[in-house]
């Protein structure tokens, strides 16, 4: 009888370890057998709430099946703009601290340099036998196949501004010939396909990482015309009604439970271009005033720019299955982990770059260089406050899915986790097994400011705490659990509980001067800290050539 009782206990006990074990990743998996294959998927200007899963009316419905089968994270962060998040995605440092968002006295922004240490991750997958692929945007200082890319499709410059031009667009590195019926979100995809395929002929017995970087939804809103087509009558209600629809879903989901902040009249897009405005004509208008205030004509030309939002969103969902599609063909889907995020909230900037905008022509198609504006901005980023660029929550807050059938064990939940783009790199160099930089030059490598997200993937993982920094043209904030200091350029502090004003509707700095500068002190020590690391090595080039200031601000 004792021997049965003995034997009952082992296996309750193996069977707790497996659960145990199952919750995370194995770490085995990664350390003793082949480690996963990583796809990283970057969205650019998508807001908080344009997803499906994430409460939109935008049909999205592979990204959706990916949290249905995975996690969502709901207060997760990027760095405001679309430059220092790619760095920090693929560096796990801040881009103050790598110069690749301002910070005084270095050339620094999208004009600086890493320093020698700040290497990618391509590089350091390397270790552990990985091929690495890029797809889409790069915005990285550098070329990709000198960061440890084995192919890269990059799309700059005219592209940039031409969902339709293929002219600056490189394949490794060489011009991507002309060709008919091009559309950048179809192109980005067929040439992921492209090295996936390639990789399952010839590489099938390594892992890969895929970086695949979609220009959608970002400006100027171009679209194809049966995609438009898709959601034409679908606007029409207004701004108002669309935020407010959002609003419920997200409650209902749980994905929120703060109040909706209300639509700021007043706050238009960050940077001042009235030409622009002309150009675009009398449909267009640069404040997000009640949805009853517009003309008609106003109301049109608004309903039919979210429409072409919603139809890029779209498509690029339909890009993202087809590339799914291709990693289930080589029967690794099961071991891949997913990662999906968006490098900024959406955007209220109103310009007209690239060839101009014809009036005449059809919205949406090349000839037209429509932007998002504040209104539908505002309704993209439900329920926070604020757009890209600022450092309240509608500016940084980004959804993040994360699904891996043999590695995360939980489906279809949310996960409360505090996290930013600086947790990346620590999450998948701890999933692939591999390690941090070793010293270059005989000179430490600073630690990492990231930390890995792999324990919030735990069934029943409790938010850990944490501190995160924002600094971003003037704009400026810190997390510290649950208290947020922020203020926007040339603004006085605010303070928010985000426990239950992630809204930041309630601002508490008049109340708790103290907790205002405990909070401030950190924000400042962490700046002296990215800035003591800007400037270490920095060149007299570097130390000379100094960040130039953009366009006037409104």
């Amino acid at each position: 009888m004792r021997l049965l009782h003995k034997l009952a206990f082992l296996l309750i006990a193996t069977v707790a370890t497996s659960t145990a074990s199952r919750s995370l990743f194995s770490a085995e998996t990664a350390t003793a057998g082949r480690p996963p294959n990583i796809l990283l998927i970057m969205a650019d200007d998508l807001g908080y709430s344009d997803l499906g899963c994430y409460g939109a009316e935008i049909e999205t419905p592979n990204l959706d099946g990916l949290a249905k089968g995975g996690l969502r994270f709901t207060q997760f962060y990027n760095t405001a703009r679309c430059w220092p998040t790619r760095s920090a995605l693929l560096t796990g440092h801040y881009a103050q601290a790598i110069r690749r968002d301002a910070i005084p006295g270095v050339r620094s922004g999208g004009q600086g340099t890493r320093p020698a240490w700040a290497s990618l991750l391509p590089t350091m997958l390397r270790q552990k036998n990985y091929r690495n692929y890029h797809s889409g945007k790069w915005h990285i200082d550098g070329k990709p196949l000198q960061n440890g890319f084995d192919h890269s499709y990059d799309l700059g410059g005219v592209s940039q501004s031409n969902f339709f031009k293929v002219q600056s667009v490189t394949e490794d590195e060489k011009p991507v010939p002309p060709q008919e019926n091009f559309y950048s979100t179809t192109a980005i995809a067929d040439h992921a396909v492209r090295c996936l395929q390639e990789h399952g002929e010839q590489f099938a017995d390594r892992p890969f990482f895929h970086y695949l970087c979609f220009t959608a939804p970002h400006f100027p809103l171009h679209a194809l015309p049966e995609d438009i087509a898709k959601y034409r009558d679908k606007y029409k209600a207004g701004w108002n009604v669309v935020q407010q629809a959002r609003y419920e879903r997200m409650k209902a989901m749980q994905i929120v439970n703060c109040e909706l902040a209300p639509m700021e009249r007043e706050v238009g897009p960050p940077y001042a271009f009235p030409e622009a405005l002309a150009k675009l004509g009398p449909g267009e208008v640069n404040r997000p005033l009640p949805w009853s205030e517009l003309t008609p004509e106003q109301q049109a030309f608004q309903a039919e720019k979210m429409a072409i939002h919603a139809a890029m969103v779209d498509r690029m969902d339909r890009e993202i299955g087809k590339v799914l599609a291709q990693i289930k063909a080589m029967k690794q889907f099961e071991n891949t982990l997913v990662l999906f995020l968006s490098d900024n909230g959406a955007s209220a900037e109103m310009m007209v770059r690239g060839d101009g905008h014809d009036p005449t022509a059809p919205l949406g198609s090349a000839a037209t260089f429509p932007c998002l504006g504040p209104g539908w901005s505002s309704s993209s980023n439900t329920p926070f406050r604020r757009h890209k660029t600022w450092v309240h929550e509608g500016g940084i807050s980004t959804p993040l899915i994360a699904h891996w059938p043999q590695g995360i064990q939980s489906s279809g939940e949310l996960r409360q986790q505090a996290g930013h783009v600086v947790d990346i790199v620590p999450t998948l160099l701890e999933v692939a097994g591999a390690k941090a930089p070793a010293p270059a030059n005989n000179e430490a490598v600073p630690a990492m400011a990231g930390k890995s997200l792999v324990p919030a993937w735990a069934k029943g993982a409790t938010p850990a705490p944490v501190e995160l920094w924002w600094l971003h043209e003037g704009n400026r904030a810190l997390r510290s659990g649950d208290w947020k200091l922020v203020a926007a350029k040339d603004q006085p502090w605010e303070l928010y509980d985000l426990s239950k004003d992630r809204g930041e509707l309630n601002n508490l700095a008049a109340q708790q001067p103290d907790k205002v500068k405990e909070l401030e002190s950190h924000w400042q020590q962490r700046f002296e800290e990215y800035r003591a690391l800007a400037l270490k090595n920095a060149t007299a080039e570097d130390l000379r050539n100094t960040p130039k200031k953009k366009g006037k601000k409104q």
